[in-house]
């Protein structure tokens, strides 16, 4: 009896331990619902991800400032200390300015010469214009006076030779009839005073002929003179039509001396530039980092300071070459700073026109039989939204993950 009693409890133990075929249906259900919830949820995930894409590889750019030395000299001040934030136009350092002060002085005084120089060319040109025909015309008469008077005397050489003409022919006779009448004298033929009258007449007539030719050469003298005067005259006239070509010279002297002032004028702005450039100001608002000290001897184009400008900021953020299918300019972006817990909003503004493998200093070389697929990575230009940087709590080289939006 109580071996059937123990086979009976074997036999009825299965029994009670399977559920009722209620409880399993409910638990198929259950686990369908399950799934079906993960799925949706899987989809809605898939969906949300597939809304934005983000990258850790992302740093603040932004201008930095190299400020240098555009004049040599002695550092005399430095108005600014490292991290400090300066207004654009602020004074931050000083050059010692005398020498410059000196070379402006010297600038003014040859400006001034020059321009006086310049004034003085500048009326010879109408003085040199004047009198160039002034002295044209005085030439022009001069040889026709000289003309006329070549023609008066020519006109009394021909009257001084008639009257040496006349005068010999009066001498001729006048000796032969002395001659004559000497000898009729010895024979008694004739007075004493006849022949006394033509001894008289003959040496009249022989001094006549001597005043003939003295007056002849007068004439022949006064033509070679007025010859002389008209060959001065025509030569007067020669250089006085050169006037055109002396005016012209006196022009191109007083634009010489013009070009010299503006040469001169030139050389005093450079040497006030000079001067202002002793005092070495901020191009823009932002913070100082100093690389210069008190009674540096500094040159031209030596680095002096550095100006980080923080209301002028970008993010850099490098992307997968996949990630790009759908991203373009003017998306709207969030971005999470690694220093502070806020989230900034922004834009895309552009993407790089080359990978960031091809900046770089040595571009890789793939033409090689070790070559590797690797993905690359391009720079996307990201701007913040006006105003979310106004605290210039974000500084360049800060890390950010930005979320770009695509839909």
């Amino acid at each position: 009896m109580a071996e059937e009693t123990r086979m009976t409890s074997l036999v009825d133990e299965p029994k009670q331990s399977s559920p009722p075929a209620k409880d399993r249906s409910r638990m198929r259900w259950l686990i369908v619902v399950a799934v079906v919830v993960l799925v949706i949820a899987g989809i809605f995930v898939w969906r949300y991800l597939d809304t934005y894409e983000s990258t850790d590889d992302a740093q603040v750019d932004g201008h930095l400032d190299q400020i240098s030395a555009r004049v040599s000299g002695y550092v005399t001040k430095i108005n600014v200390d490292d991290n400090q934030y300066v207004k654009k136009g602020t004074v931050l350092v000083e050059i010692d300015p005398r020498d410059y002060q000196v070379a402006v002085d010297r600038a003014k005084a040859e400006l001034a010469d020059a321009e006086a120089t310049a004034q003085a060319a500048g009326l010879n040109v109408p003085v040199t214009s004047a009198g160039t025909t002034s002295q044209l015309s005085s030439s022009e008469a001069d040889v026709q006076s000289a003309q006329a008077g070549i023609d008066a005397a020519q006109h009394q050489v021909e009257a001084a030779q008639s009257k040496v003409q006349e005068a010999e022919a009066n001498n001729t006779r006048a000796q032969a009839d002395f001659g004559r009448y000497g000898e009729l004298v010895a024979k008694d033929e004739v007075s004493r005073q006849v022949y006394d009258g033509a001894d008289a007449t003959a040496k009249a007539d022989a001094a006549a002929v001597d005043e003939a030719h003295h007056a002849l050469a007068t004439a022949e003298q006064q033509v070679k003179e007025a010859q002389g005067r008209l060959a001065q005259a025509k030569a007067a006239v020669d250089s006085s039509r050169t006037g055109p070509q002396q005016v012209a010279a006196v022009q191109a002297h007083a634009r010489s001396a013009e070009a010299i002032v503006e040469q001169k004028r030139s050389a005093l702005e450079q040497a006030e530039l000079n001067l202002q450039y002793c005092s070495v100001t901020a191009p823009a608002d932002g913070v100082v980092r100093k690389n210069v000290e008190l009674g540096m001897n500094v040159q031209a184009g030596q680095p002096l300071l550095s100006i980080a400008e923080l209301d002028d900021i970008w993010i850099t953020a490098n992307f997968k070459e996949t990630q790009l299918t759908r991203m373009k300019p003017g998306q709207r972006v969030t971005l999470s700073a690694d220093a502070y817990s806020r989230d900034y909003s922004g834009r895309v503004e552009s993407i790089a026109g080359a990978s960031g493998a091809r900046f770089s200093l040595l571009p890789p070389e793939n033409a090689t039989g070790n070559y590797v697929k690797v993905v690359q990575r391009v720079p996307v230009k990201i701007v913040l939204d006006p105003g979310q940087n106004s605290d210039h709590s974000l500084r360049m080289g800060m890390s950010v993950e930005p979320k770009v939006w695509l839909q």
